[in-house]
C-alpha cells in the first residue's frame, strides 16, 4: 500500500527479453514500454512480515504495518456490480488481499490493473496472481496511474481503488491521483479508499468529494474503514 515515484513499469517475475514483460502486451514492448529491471522474484516470507518490513523502513510511504484482513478488503469492494464491471484499477496492492478478492468476484473478461510501487511487494503480487489471467501486477508510479491504463487501451474504469495513504501524500501528489480517478471512473463508478485511522480524514475527502460514505470495519490489525467516494469536486481549500 504505498504511494509511488517512479515511471510506470509492468511486473514479472521469470526472465524475458530485456524489452520485454510476463504481462507487457507485443504493442507496449514494441513501444519500448517494457521493463527492464523487474521486481523482486517470488520473495520469501509470509504477508505480515513483508508488510511489517516495507512499513518500518519506508514510512508513510506505506499506509499500515499488517496486510488488510479479508474483512477490509470485502468491505471495501461491497456494492461493486459485479456482473457489470470491466475494468477496475487498484493502487497500492500491498500483498494482495483485495486483489484476491477481486479475482473471486470479478467476470471473467473484467480487467483487473494492480499497481504496486514496491519491487518487493509486486514480486509476491506477481507470483500469487500469475495464474489469474484477467490480473495485470504493473510496478508503477500511482500518480501516472492515467498513463499506464492508457498504455493499456484502457481509457476508462468502473472502479479505483485505493490502498495508498493519501493523507501523507504532498498535496500535489495526492490531487494528482484524484483528478485522474475523476477523468477515469464511468459514470456511477467509484473512488474507494481504504484507511486505519477511522473517519480522522473524513473532512479531506469531503473536499474532493459531494458524496462520501465511511464505513467501519472493526475486524482489522489495526481497526480501520473505508470511504466510498462519488461526484468529484476538485480540491478546496482546508478549513
Amino acid at each position: 500500500m504505498t504511494p509511488s515515484i517512479v515511471q510506470p513499469q509492468p511486473a514479472t517475475s521469470v526472465p524475458l527479453p530485456p524489452a520485454a514483460t510476463a504481462h507487457t502486451p507485443p504493442d507496449l514492448v514494441a513501444a519500448g514500454k517494457g521493463n527492464p529491471a523487474p521486481p523482486a522474484a517470488a520473495p520469501k516470507g509470509p504477508d505480515w512480515w513483508l508488510m511489517m518490513r516495507a512499513f518500518l523502513t519506508q514510512g508513510k510511504r506505506i499506509a499500515s504495518f499488517a496486510p488488510s484482513s479479508r474483512f477490509m478488503a470485502r468491505k471495501l469492494i461491497d456494492g461493486i456490480d459485479w456482473a457489470q464491471a470491466r475494468s477496475i484499477v487498484e493502487l497500492g496492492a500491498g500483498t494482495g488481499p483485495i486483489t484476491a478478492e477481486m479475482v473471486r468476484l470479478a467476470h471473467p473478461k473484467a480487467r483487473l490493473v494492480v499497481i504496486e510501487l514496491d519491487p518487493v511487494l509486486c514480486g509476491r503480487l506477481q507470483a500469487r496472481f500469475r495464474e489469474s489471467p484477467n490480473v495485470e501486477v504493473v510496478l508503477g508510479d500511482a500518480t501516472k496511474f492515467g498513463e499506464i491504463l492508457a498504455a493499456r487501451g484502457i481509457p476508462k474504469v468502473d472502479h479505483v481503488l485505493s490502498g495508498l495513504p493519501l493523507p501523507s501524500f504532498p498535496a500535489a501528489a495526492r490531487d494528482a491521483i484524484l483528478e485522474t480517478s475523476a477523468k477515469t471512473i464511468s459514470a456511477g463508478g467509484t473512488f474507494r479508499q481504504l484507511t486505519v485511522m477511522p473517519l480522522i480524514y473524513y473532512k479531506l475527502y469531503r473536499r474532493y468529494f459531494e458524496d462520501v460514505r465511511f464505513r467501519f470495519v472493526p475486524f482489522n490489525l489495526p481497526p480501520g474503514g473505508v470511504y466510498v467516494c462519488r461526484g468529484y469536486r476538485g480540491a478546496s481549500p482546508a478549513k
